[in-house]
């Protein structure tokens, strides 16, 4: 949901609205710190779960002058079961000008929400905007209330929708109404970073450029409803990501950039035309720990899926001179879910040590964002739709095989590896395709949906008992007795996200088919290892699982 916060100060700090949070309908689950010397209490946290299809929190909307007094309840009640699941989630919570405020709700299906604004001297409600989709809404943040005291917005405000299939940005009247677009086209805005309402101008993030990069771009908030819509004016120079920080003047800008070939670098740059004003930080990369790790930038490569949708993958190719021509060994790294994107044009990828430190060794390593993942619009993102362990592993196959095609992978010598939805990716597309992949590396796997939450679930595979089948498929545990591979599971024992018991289930469904497998545990860590010794302690394992059988 990303929705980290509990309590709202109003624009003019006179009140604060804030949740009651009530759990007591959903039962706990307890975690067992098992390589924990002590026993009783505190070796041992229960956490209000909610598994899919399960009961969801109950949330009330409340509001209190800052200077004290009584609260004022909203009227509204998320999670309530006799509402139809139509109010099931609160999203978001925002404060407009004149200390209106504003929720925006959810239904548990994830296809419609409502924001909804509250008088908060009474509590009562009016249904502000609806925004409905059958693939599914993305919850953001860019709803912009507009000051009240301009004429011409007579407080308006700007919300993003993705009704086009791409999220672009709408202008909205005081009662919701839809004044018409300020951005469109078949790219996506990401971030609103700023607004001058004096000059009429939005500034914001996203991916006119490419969906493997992010720019700083600016329109007109007022665009004139007899003219086209004009193409917004790049501000970011440079190819690549920007980060990007605007100043309470709207004269200037921090811009934090990084690419494929150049590490983090920030600037100062001015708002009006994106010219450099000075440098802040920069790194080059001739420094001697980057020569050192002798980094190899990948290479990013287009391929098409089965129905001809772009996919976007990236090679990361060992040195011919040490290791001779393709084709090489190959491990494919994979994550394959919604909202998380690997391949782009970003330093992080040239810095991801793991591809490198394989590549160095000789072993070709491949990313590829396969349909279903993120900043492609909803089309490509609705791939998944009931089609976990499906879609995303097709086309992953589909990416091993164009390898193949190449000639850069070599036949029988590929694997996978991935964490979290890739630790699921991997350990499916394993048992999916035997004859194609050799072995698989699965990090703290879902292995199956029924065990994971309810927004998340819910939003890409639906209700348990609305989707047996989809449910049933998209098990690992249901594909284990195709396994010919080798695989190594790995996972901490205390992961509050994917508990152990995905890993535990799997195992038991492996020793009743009679397979093989790999067990890499850590009983001190949670979804993640995060100390040190843990961390490099993991890496040698899987370097050494992976000289053995691929």
């Amino acid at each position: 949901m990303e929705r980290k916060n509990g309590y709202w100060w109003s624009l003019d700090s006179k009140y604060i609205a804030f949740t009651q949070v009530d759990s007591s309908g959903i039962p706990l689950f307890r975690i067992m710190h098992q390589g924990n010397s002590s026993i009783g209490p505190q070796a041992e946290e229960d956490h209000a779960y909610p598994f899919a299809g399960g009961a969801n929190v109950k949330v009330r909307l409340g509001v209190v002058p800052t200077n004290g007094g009584q609260i004022t309840w909203m009227d509204l009640l998320c999670g309530e079961k006799d509402k139809e699941n139509e109010e099931e989630y609160l999203g978001r919570v925002n404060w407009m000008h004149g200390s209106i405020l504003t929720a925006q709700v959810m239904n548990r299906s994830h296809s419609k929400l409502k924001i909804l604004k509250f008088d908060i001297k009474t509590g009562q409600r009016n249904v502000l905007l609806v925004e409905e989709h059958d693939t599914w809404i993305n919850l953001h943040d860019c709803f912009v209330p507009l000051d009240k005291g301009l004429n011409r917005t007579n407080g308006a405000f700007i919300w993003a929708s993705e009704k086009t299939g791409f999220r672009h940005l709408y202008l909205h009247d005081t009662n919701g109404v839809c004044l018409g677009p300020i951005t469109q086209g078949d790219w996506l805005v990401e971030q609103v970073a700023g607004v001058n309402e004096v000059t009429g101008l939005v500034y914001f993030t996203g991916t006119l450029d490419g969906p493997l990069e992010s720019h700083l771009y600016c329109a007109k908030l007022f665009p004139d409803a007899n003219s086209p819509l004009q193409s917004p004016l790049r501000l970011t120079n440079g190819r690549g990501k920007h980060a990007v920080v605007l100043d309470h003047q709207m004269q200037r800008f921090i811009d934090i950039h990084d690419s494929l070939v150049s590490p983090p670098r920030i600037s100062l740059c001015s708002l009006h035309d994106g010219s450099l004003i000075m440098h802040l930080f920069d790194q080059p990369v001739s420094v001697p720990r980057f020569r050192k790790l002798h980094l190899e930038s990948p290479e990013i490569i287009q391929i098409q899926a089965q129905d001809g949708t772009a996919l976007y993958g990236q090679l990361y190719k060992p040195d011919p001179m040490k290791f001779g021509p393709p084709p090489y060994r190959t491990m494919i790294e994979v994550y394959g879910g919604p909202s998380v994107q690997l391949v782009c044009d970003s330093w992080t990828n040239t810095v991801d040590m793991r591809a490198q430190y394989l590549r160095s060794k000789g072993i070709l390593v491949w990313k590829m964002d396969n349909r279903g993942t993120a900043r492609r619009g909803l089309l490509f993102e609705g791939a998944l739709k009931y089609n976990c362990g499906l879609v995303d592993a097709e086309d992953q196959l589909t990416g091993a095989e164009w390898l193949l095609k190449q000639g850069l992978a070599k036949q029988g010598h590929i694997g996978l590896y991935g964490w979290s939805y890739g630790g699921y990716l991997s350990a499916m597309t394993l048992a999916r395709f035997p004859e194609v992949f050799k072995c698989a590396v699965s990090g703290a796997p879902v292995t199956s949906w029924a065990g994971y939450d309810t927004f998340y679930t819910e939003k890409y595979m639906g209700l348990p008992s609305e989707n047996p089948s989809g449910y049933r498929e998209s098990s690992v545990m249901h594909h284990v007795n195709k396994i010919k591979g080798k695989l190594l599971l790995v996972h901490g024992m205390i992961d509050e996200n994917v508990h152990f018991r995905h890993t535990a289930r799997l195992i038991n469904a492996l020793v009743a088919a009679g397979k093989t497998y790999e067990l890499l545990i850590f009983p001190d860590e949670r979804h993640m290892p995060r100390r040190t010794r843990d961390r490099i302690y993991m890496e040698e394992r899987i370097w050494e699982f992976i000289q053995r059988n691929l």
